[in-house]
């Protein structure tokens, strides 16, 4: 579980078939194997480390990206070089400073005007859990809609959150990974109507 605070924008060391390597500092205090980083909102367990940054924290983490994954979240786009969020899991112990995500991508979304005035494409089917001043998560950002549109959404972004996430380097036309409210999900769900004893 994460919250959609971005700790720390790292980068793409390197993507080898299903490997993707990530360079990173912040993440990787304290990482050991099998551990869950959050990569523009996608949950992925960390398989490998190495590098040194000189005090002994490693440098670089890998993690294999299955092909559905890879189809599902704007992870297949990613190129050596290019910036990505990075998240480690929330503990007990934490500000829930952002809300509650679990870094699993309901959708690609597209943005059609960029920051700040953030404006996002969504898949009509996701449409119904975006509310006003409700929560989303856009490649692993947690933000509160603006407005809901026809077709998606906006938000605003502050220098600050454009400056330390992808967001602000991101363009009309690119790809962003999304997530909506769980809640607004485990909420549809209990109140649809349980089937009847003959309808099972």
């Amino acid at each position: 579980m994460f919250t959609g605070i971005v700790e720390e924008l790292g980068s793409v060391g390197s993507r080898d078939g299903a490997r993707l390597r990530i360079n990173a500092a912040i993440v990787l205090e304290g990482a050991g194997i099998g551990d869950s980083t959050a990569v523009n909102g996608c949950c992925l367990t960390v398989v490998a480390l190495g590098g040194d940054r000189g005090d002994g924290v490693p440098a670089w983490w890998e993690a294999d990206v299955s092909a559905e994954t890879f189809a599902r979240t704007n992870l297949g786009d990613l190129a050596p070089g290019d910036p990505v969020n990075l998240e480690r899991p929330v503990r007990l112990e934490d500000r829930l400073g952002g809300h509650l995500v679990q870094g699993h991508v309901d959708a690609v979304g597209e943005i059609v005007v960029p920051a700040p005035d953030l404006r996002v494409r969504m898949p009509a089917d996701l449409l119904r859990y975006v509310v006003e001043k409700g929560s989303i998560t856009v490649d692993g950002v947690s933000l509160t809609v603006v407005e809901p549109l026809a077709d998606g959404f906006t938000v605003a972004l502050i220098p600050h959150t454009a400056a330390v996430t992808t967001l602000g380097h991101k363009g009309r036309g690119d790809r962003v990974n999304l997530e909506v409210d769980v809640i607004a999900k485990y909420t549809e769900r209990l109140l649809q109507p349980y089937p009847t004893e003959g309808a099972r």
